[in-house]
């Protein structure tokens, strides 16, 4: 399943009414970590059709930073059921990421 972008115009659609579990990852272009973990984000998502993943852009979309209060990225959110269940900061390992759906 590729990984999407999204967006406030897209993020009650994608996010809080998702009948999947959602993990977010808050990014930058200029940012290094952001992409250090970028590909691992990608195969995540080849390898877990459970999941949805979707990138949100800080730069573009700074309304959605603000609501989570991003201060570090990478942050990475997931959500279950419409609700944030976990928040990592940082680059984060594979089993770390699907251990925050656990």
């Amino acid at each position: 399943m590729a990984v999407i972008e999204i967006t406030k115009d897209n993020f009650k659609a994608e996010v809080l009414q998702s009948d999947k579990p959602v993990l977010l990852d808050f990014w930058a272009s200029w940012c290094m970590p952001c992409k250090m973990l970028s590909p691992v984000i990608e195969q995540l998502s080849e390898e877990n059709s459970n999941i949805k993943f979707g990138k949100i852009n800080v730069d573009e979309q700074p309304e959605l930073a603000q609501n989570f209060n991003v201060m570090s990225i990478p942050m990475l959110v997931a959500f279950k059921d419409g609700k944030n269940i976990d928040t990592k900061v940082g680059v984060q390992s594979k089993d770390t990421i699907l251990a925050m759906f656990n």
